[in-house]
């Protein structure tokens, strides 16, 4: 049996786990001196001023629709090729969603269909950065500010790519990350919200502590140095000392990550160039790709998908597929969403596989993945 490779897969070696000991033996396991390095580390990186990390991408997603102003009433407008968290943080807050379709090449939301979507309840608008793909930004931002509407980015899969030469973490009000172990760089679980407003900065750090300010300039009382203020409804998405001295270690490998995924990304474009049953993804020539996912499409008959992935996996190869319409899902379909909406982001799923690629791939883990996909093509499609 060949190699078995997952789709997606941490590089964690033994530098990583040297930071986190020195932490678990200091004075601080939480909220401390090695979640502020990491988040000024973050900033460094993205160029984004202000960054507040926090347990989880989902976490994340919560904190910055609250931070930017989303409230019961509201809606938002994303896109649902994307895993449910993206609209479930909007429900969080008593907002509704209003997905539009996707473009076909990227799997990224369609700006030409998003001012069809507006109505006067829109507060947000949610690009997703489907694969590490950025969206198209300077569109998106154009159509936001005609309204008057805040644009702010799931880049849970871009950290480390670039749009026109801007690096991800800039090119929206505020931008979430996230650091599941899949992900760029990983804190075992984490996320983090950067953005250039302060404004945004601030609601994001209380709301991550329970909605709690202990800024004497910020309180209605104060009683003493003790004294502490819950002003809003918050929660504890705090993240630790001891996840932020692994992801701390992480960011100094992620230029080295990003490049071994474009590296991998260019090996099976090149070598499925030739195979044309298969529809390759795209990188348009002004983006950076970040290649969190390598998506191979069926080209003619979609309905051979689930027997192209059942044979990659019996062949050893942890495909996977990504993602199920957030539509599809029985709770969005009780609140009135249905098959059949959004028929380019239902197409893209149906043909869908994620192959393997991570940076702890070798050439000739590589060079399998492309010989058995194109053994499992030629006996299945």
């Amino acid at each position: 049996m060949p190699k078995f490779l997952p789709y997606g897969k941490q590089w964690v070696d033994d530098e990583d786990i040297a930071a986190v000991i020195k932490v678990l033996k200091g004075d601080f396991l939480t909220t401390g001196p090695t979640v502020d390095a990491f988040e000024q580390s973050l900033s460094q990186y993205t160029g984004a001023k202000f960054v507040t990390a926090v347990n989880s991408g989902t976490s994340a997603l919560h904190v910055m629709y609250f931070a930017a102003g989303l409230s019961a009433g509201d809606e938002i407008i994303t896109a649902p090729m994307t895993f449910a968290a993206t609209a479930n943080a909007a429900l969080y807050l008593g907002a509704k969603v209003k997905f539009v379709d996707v473009q076909a090449d990227t799997g990224n939301i369609n700006p030409s269909l998003i001012e069809a979507a507006i109505t006067d309840k829109t507060k947000l608008i949610v690009p997703i950065d489907f694969t590490g793909h950025p969206a198209d930004y300077d569109e998106i931002n154009a159509i936001a500010e005609k309204h008057g509407i805040t644009v702010v980015a799931d880049a849970a899969h871009s950290l480390g790519a670039s749009y026109k030469g801007r690096q991800v973490g800039t090119l929206a009000a505020a931008t979430e990350l996230s650091f599941h172990p899949v992900k760029p760089v990983t804190t075992a679980e984490g996320g983090a919200i950067v953005s250039n407003d302060s404004a945004i900065d601030k609601r994001s750090k209380v709301f991550r502590t329970h909605g709690i300010t202990r800024n004497p300039e910020e309180m209605q009382v104060n009683e003493g140095a003790w004294w502490y203020e819950m002003q809003h409804l918050g929660f504890n998405y705090r993240i630790t000392d001891v996840q932020c001295a692994l992801g701390l270690n992480q960011m100094h490998k992620l230029a080295a990550f990003i490049a071994r995924r474009q590296a991998i990304a260019q090996f099976y474009t090149d070598a499925f160039a030739d195979v044309p049953e298969l529809i390759l993804p795209v990188q348009r020539d002004y983006v950076a790709s970040g290649w969190h996912l390598y998506v191979i499409r069926v080209a003619e008959n979609p309905e051979r998908r689930k027997a192209l992935f059942d044979r990659l996996r019996e062949l050893g190869l942890g495909v996977q597929v990504h993602y199920i319409p957030v539509h599809y899902h029985p709770y969005y379909q009780n609140l009135g969403f249905k098959r059949g909406q959004f028929p380019l982001a239902e197409d893209y799923y149906a043909r869908a596989i994620s192959l393997p690629i991570f940076p702890r791939m070798t050439d000739d883990d590589v060079a399998s993945v492309i010989e058995r996909v194109k053994q499992a093509v030629k006996e299945v499609l």
